[in-house]
């Protein structure tokens, strides 16, 4: 092929490629001339090494050429019949985005957040300790003696032998004693594991919050005071509270909390098995021996301590009839909080 030629199939490549009414037919038309292994503009400059030496250079010149001219209308043509496709609306910019959905805190969170505000407000400091105890800070400590069923290893979790899941978050309490002076004023939320069985109000693993106040002068009066002002700014200020005389190992006198019931008022319900009352927690005067097992004075000082479930308060403010619905992760029933 010489040079003469060339025009000629500039001008029929461009008309083709005018012709071509939409993106298949152009591809078509590319494919025919610039395709890599059949295309004509490709087999013209496979063919320049064939062609005489004195046009060699113009001839190739003028293949490049014709390469670039039918590269840049392909393109050009390309462009236009995009633009030419139908298209949806466009977004109106104006409009309102979607906001993107938002998790929530799980109930034992909420309750948990609200406790330690409230307490926090009240003066004491949260704490935090091991969910891996130690015999002696589990039990020994906190005045409960190897007889007692407490310590039975089938109601325990023993990992090996005098190591435990902590049953209850008062061993924060025992450490805090162990390595701070009077006045000490804190509280302990965190989790605690106990082989119940799984039921509508029992769990083999639980949320408590533990308090501890000791200082010299602390009287049981400050023992209710803090707790009903507790149970008021919690669960409403109408919640009346009452005290039982009740026992447990670390703490003498000993007594359990009551509010009125939330759904009745003290009334009387099913909720309450028509007495009116609920129990929230236990509570009482730090036992002397308890003191002397972390190097306290009981003769110096005095102090009260408190326990409670987070789930168990959370289910009476929510109105919760199943503990399993806080570990199931049902999102229907997350979603309501």
């Amino acid at each position: 092929m010489g040079l003469d030629e060339i025009g000629p199939l500039r001008e029929r490549a461009l008309s083709l490629i005018r012709a071509a009414k939409d993106l298949a037919a152009l591809e078509a038309v590319r494919v025919e001339w610039l395709g890599r292994k059949a295309g004509r503009i490709t087999a013209l400059l496979k063919s320049i090494p064939t062609v005489a030496a004195d046009e060699r250079a113009r001839f190739g010149q003028a293949v490049n050429e014709l390469k670039s001219a039918v590269a840049d209308h392909l393109a050009a043509r390309l462009a236009a019949l995009e633009a030419a496709v139908p298209r949806g609306p466009m977004a109106d910019v104006t409009m309102p985005g979607h906001r993107p959905p938002l998790g929530r805190l799980h109930p034992i969170t909420r309750a948990t957040r609200e406790m330690v505000e409230i307490f926090g407000r009240l003066g004491f400091e949260v704490v935090e300790g091991l969910e891996v105890e130690d015999e002696w800070h589990n039990f020994v400590g906190l005045n409960i003696p190897p007889e007692h069923p407490a310590r039975d290893p089938l109601d325990n979790y023993y990992l090996k032998d005098r190591v435990l899941l902590r049953t209850q978050t008062s061993t924060v309490q025992v450490r805090v004693m162990e390595n701070r002076k009077p006045p000490v004023r804190i509280i302990a939320p965190g989790r605690v594991y106990r082989p119940d069985t799984v039921d509508a109000s029992h769990s083999n693993m639980f949320h408590q919050l533990e308090g501890l106040w000791v200082e010299q002068g602390v009287t049981f009066a400050d023992l209710k005071g803090i707790l009903a002002m507790f149970a008021r700014a919690f669960f409403g200020p109408q919640v009346r509270t009452r005290f039982q005389p009740s026992y447990f190992p670390f703490t003498e006198p000993s007594a359990e909390m009551y509010v009125s019931c939330l759904l009745c008022g003290g009334d009387g319900c099913p909720a309450c098995k028509r007495k009116g009352w609920m129990e929230i927690l236990g509570c009482g005067m730090v036992d002397p021996n308890v003191f002397e097992a972390v190097g306290y004075d009981p003769q110096e000082v005095t102090g009260f301590a408190f326990g409670m479930g987070i789930d168990r308060q959370a289910m009476l403010k929510y109105a919760i009839h199943d503990i399993r619905l806080f570990f199931e992760n049902d999102v229907r029933f997350l979603r309501q909080f």
